[in-house]
């Protein structure tokens, strides 16, 4: 059977509204969906709201939802757009250095690889706000600075210093840390 011939009793439940439905399928995948908004959220607090708000969209928009392709990358789409309007609504300070691109080096791109999951993830939530986002959705999703500056309704420039000035601070903090590791 098929994961979404497996989950077409619990869609078929939340067309039709029924709680108990839409709570399996929360906690079916409560755990992919917070691995995904962690990498976008400053705390585990903020990443469950943009779960749960995601989870609202899904349910509110399950009629959408085309039975013939997966249903991961369209939950996916809803969590990481979720995490956009939640980056949108809460954003603080908005970073708009035009500065120059600056590709990254083979070294970085090394090092960021070689990372645990766990790892990543406390340096992505020391970066800010728009830093982090930039990030995620450059490396991890893998957009154009103009979709992203499309999504979070800033410039391609803005796009391309917040990706630059992030994986500046990631380097830093790596190195850092292992400052500090070679110290214990």
């Amino acid at each position: 059977m098929t994961e979404n011939e497996l989950l077409a009793p619990l869609i078929d439940g939340c067309l039709r509204m029924q709680e108990a439905s839409q709570i399996a399928l929360y906690r079916r995948f409560y755990s992919y969906g917070m691995s995904i908004c962690l990498r976008y959220a400053d705390s585990r607090e903020s990443a469950l709201e943009m779960l749960n708000d995601g989870f609202l969209k899904v349910f509110q928009k399950i009629e959408q939802y085309d039975r013939s392709q997966p249903f991961k990358p369209w939950l996916r789409r809803i969590l990481i757009n979720a995490s956009i309007d939640h980056y949108r609504k809460y954003q603080q300070e908005q970073t708009s250095d035009y500065s120059l691109y600056d590709d990254t080096s083979s070294t970085y791109n090394e090092a960021l690889s070689q990372l645990e999951y766990d790892d990543l993830m406390k340096v992505l939530h020391h970066l800010p706000a728009a830093y982090r986002m930039a990030f995620n959705l450059y490396v991890v999703e893998e957009m154009s600075h103009a979709e992203i500056a499309a999504h979070l309704k800033i410039t391609v420039g803005t796009s391309k210093s917040n990706l630059s000035k992030a994986r500046q601070k990631i380097k830093e903090l790596l190195k850092s840390s292992h400052d500090i590791h070679l110290k214990i």
